[in-house]
């Protein structure tokens, strides 16, 4: 192979339809009607990307020099009459100023732009009432979930989608010939009806975070309630003391490190329930109950919110010396043990349970901030499947064997004093060890040869039940086929 083969990417631009011949769009004149942010970052990108671009504006002296200088500004007429594809950069409301264009319009491919304010603000999308206004013109839904930012710094931080719809598969083809020389990945979406779903897509509020942030809620509400009863509730009824100062710093520390273990371990149940269930039913190819399929969906996120609990709770740790509250006390400590004339109060087992404590809890945010790393498309993007799996499987798995140790050695052997157990409330700490030690314990039992080899057998198309047809020889050197069941 030459060396200017080596240079060439392995894979062409490739066109919604599937032909992989390289999109002959750039060079291609394109007009832009709009002088808005948006309008103003597709001019840059489509001149960095070798388009001519023509933009038409109402005051084109007055709008000129917020343009590329190698981008024409001139009228929207004019701008028309030059190109056949026509991007629509107006809001909805002032459709209707393009109307006296409607005759020099006639025959262009329109590629609407635009988004609403609200979800379903209007009975038709932006798309179909363009089309509507303009019913000579083939009109393509398109880029409207692109941000202003993205195009100006282009596809560079992960893969950039264009949803593309439109009821002309030509005008589809030649705009997303466009979308792939500007570094994106056009969609197809199918005919304009598809266009009010695309348009109510960048007006969603993290919509693959709401049940893991609902969780997450809801965990921190019912461990700070726990927290709460045990650390301010119970020596204000049993002892008449006040330490309702802990709300803000140390009951919150408290409940932190609890929601950031359960998470964390959430993230890796739903793939040991798979696993039980592939292995109880003995096939891969039984679908997963829906609740199941969102929680496997939704892994990434709830891994996420772990890390960001973890990350909080270790500033808060940091800051608990700074409490005006921790000096009080520790004067108070010290002058009582001036008082009572003890010089040495050194506790070996404490030092050491410390040590250990802070070190392995270290260990696990650094493994935890590796995760979340990784977690980014710009990152995961670079790395290949073995490698993204290692990261967020095996090393995952890892960091909670670690926070599991971290758990414990926070107990230690204060789950055995009676003192502890408040309102006979046993310790938060082994409550969070139920379903950690769960997964712990399951992962063991499928890494077991017997267990793992019947898995993997089933992961690559193993049926329990299933027939296979296999041939034997008979006794006059003839061969016979038979049967027999493939869990034999």
């Amino acid at each position: 192979m030459s060396g200017g083969d080596m240079a060439k990417p392995l894979l062409g631009h490739r066109s919604v339809e599937g032909d992989q011949r390289v999109a002959p769009a750039a060079g291609r004149t394109v007009g832009v009607l709009g002088s808005g942010d948006f309008a103003r970052s597709l001019a840059i990108r489509l001149v960095c990307s070798g388009f001519r671009v023509v933009v038409g504006s109402r005051n084109p002296k007055r709008k000129a020099g917020l343009f590329p200088s190698a981008a024409e500004v001139t009228f929207q007429a004019e701008a028309v009459k030059k190109t056949d594809v026509i991007f629509v950069a107006v809001f909805r409301e002032h459709y209707s100023t393009l109307c006296d264009l409607a005759d020099v319009l006639a025959g262009k491919i329109l590629v609407d732009v635009s988004n609403n304010t609200e979800i379903n603000h209007h009975k038709e999308s932006n798309a179909e009432y363009l089309a509507s206004l303009f019913p000579a013109c083939t009109v393509v839904k398109g880029f409207n979930v692109i941000s202003a930012w993205t195009l100006q710094s282009g596809a560079r931080d992960g893969n950039k989608q264009v949803l593309i719809c439109s009821n002309n598969q030509e005008a589809k083809r030649i705009v997303a010939e466009i979308a792939q020389v500007m570094g994106f990945t056009p969609v197809d979406m199918g005919c304009m009806s598809s266009a009010c779903e695309i348009e109510n897509i960048p007006l969603r509020l993290l919509p693959a975070w709401k049940i893991p942030i609902f969780l997450a809620l809801g965990l921190f509400l019912c461990f700070f309630t726990y927290n709460l009863v045990r650390q301010v509730i119970h020596p204000y009824i049993r002892e008449q003391k006040n330490k309702f100062y802990k709300i803000p710093i140390e009951v919150v520390n408290t409940t932190l490190p609890c929601v950031a273990y359960v998470m964390l371990s959430l993230v890796y149940l739903p793939g040991v329930l798979a696993a039980s269930s592939q292995l109880y039913y003995g096939t891969k190819y039984r679908r997963f109950p829906d609740w199941l399929d969102q929680w496997l969906q939704h892994r990434k996120q709830i891994g996420l919110l772990s890390f960001f609990c973890a990350a909080l709770h270790a500033v808060y740790s940091l800051c608990l010396p700074m409490r005006r509250s921790h000096r009080y006390l520790l004067i108070e400590t010290a002058v009582k043990q001036a008082v009572e004339k003890k010089m040495n109060i050194w506790v070996e087992e404490e030092v050491w349970r410390m040590e250990i404590y802070i070190s392995v809890g270290i260990i696990a945010l650094g493994l935890l901030s590796l995760l979340a790393i990784t977690s980014l498309p710009s990152i995961a993007n670079s790395l290949n499947w073995r490698e993204f799996s290692f990261v967020q499987s095996t090393l995952g798995f890892i960091a909670l064997v670690i926070s599991t140790l971290h758990t414990l050695t926070y107990g230690w052997s204060r789950a055995f004093d009676e003192n502890q157990y408040k309102f006979y409330l046993p310790p938060t700490y082994t409550l969070t060890l139920l379903v950690p030690c769960t997964v712990i314990l399951a992962k063991v039992v499928f890494s077991l040869p017997c267990v793992h080899q019947r898995l993997l057998r089933i992961r690559r198309g193993w049926e329990k039940g299933r027939y296979v047809k296999f041939v034997l020889p008979s006794a006059t050197g003839e061969y016979s086929s038979g049967e027999t069941s493939s869990n034999v």
